[in-house]
């Protein structure tokens, strides 16, 4: 059995093992070291933000049985892609993969806030304004469609190995747990991870409801394309502990809390844009600031 045929038959079980398990250190540590008071009680939330996950689970295995590790076998049978073009050898390919998947992931994201018909879906992600744990993978089910078929498309430019694919999907879905988790690092520690990895002081700053900080830190995994394509921003303007987070005229609304307003809200007229061309200058903003 090769790396490729395991990672397809182990794939539901290696992903909700990763996910249960970071899932549970983030949720203690969050208990234990809270970077922020929350506005609203954990049970209220965590009920309506789980339930959006188990929805788009669902719905995932329905549509795409096979998920992008599938969708990587595919690709591999049938020579499609750079990689498999070049016959490049596999754990070259296999870090390649990661790290481009990465890139792919932080121009979706780009996209998102920068497209007005986009930004209605993705803002069921920002309107949430007790950012903790679940709000990493609080997303509309629409949303979630569009992302695995820009992911299907960068897997088949790419000829990702399926191994790639699925330790790219589990270091994103843990990476996103991780930085949205609403826990407190000491400076120290969050300027080295920083170097590596996005972490919950760099990636809040984007939940900001002002629009230059909510166009910076795109980065979910790796940090490197925020500082890149100058959408990096060091810091925000007030202290974390009293940033607003969320999106004006809907944070706090039933819309962005209940579980039927969350699949609603794209459909609904409150709640602001965030504008990508301040996405330059708050990134000018940001090396100033950091130097």
């Amino acid at each position: 059995m090769t790396f490729n045929e395991w990672a397809l038959g182990h794939e539901p079980a290696v992903r909700l093992g990763a996910f249960l398990g970071m899932f549970a250190l983030m949720a203690i540590w969050e208990a234990l070291a809270p970077r922020r008071a929350r506005l609203l009680p954990r049970r209220v939330r965590w009920l309506h933000n789980l339930a959006l996950v188990v929805l788009n689970g669902l719905i995932l295995r329905l549509l795409f049985p096979l998920a992008a590790v599938g969708f990587a076998l595919l690709t591999a049978e049938r020579g499609w892609g750079l990689l498999n073009a070049f016959d490049v050898p596999f754990w070259w390919a296999f870090v390649l993969s990661v790290i481009a998947l990465d890139f792919a992931i932080y121009l979706q994201h780009v996209m998102f806030h920068a497209v007005p018909l986009l930004w209605r879906l993705h803002r069921v992600h920002h309107a949430d304004a007790d950012i903790d744990v679940t709000t990493g993978a609080r997303f509309h089910p629409i949303e979630i469609l569009l992302s695995m078929l820009i992911k299907f498309a960068a897997i088949a430019v790419l000829g990702a190995p399926a191994a790639a694919v699925l330790v790219f999907e589990v270091l994103l879905n843990a990476t996103a747990m991780f930085n949205h988790a609403n826990l407190r690092l000491l400076e120290s520690v969050d300027r080295f991870l920083r170097l590596i990895l996005v972490t919950p002081e760099m990636h809040r700053i984007h939940h900001s409801m002002e629009a230059a900080e909510a166009n910076s830190n795109f980065g979910f995994n790796l940090p490197w394309w925020d500082r890149l394509f100058g959408t990096y921003r060091d810091r925000a303007r007030l202290p974390q502990e009293s940033m607003a987070i969320g999106v004006h005229g809907l944070t706090g609304s039933d819309a962005a809390v209940k579980f039927m307003g969350l699949l609603a809200l794209p459909f609904a007229e409150a709640g602001s844009g965030y504008a990508i061309g301040s996405t330059r200058e708050s990134g000018h903003e940001a090396s100033h600031e950091a130097r």
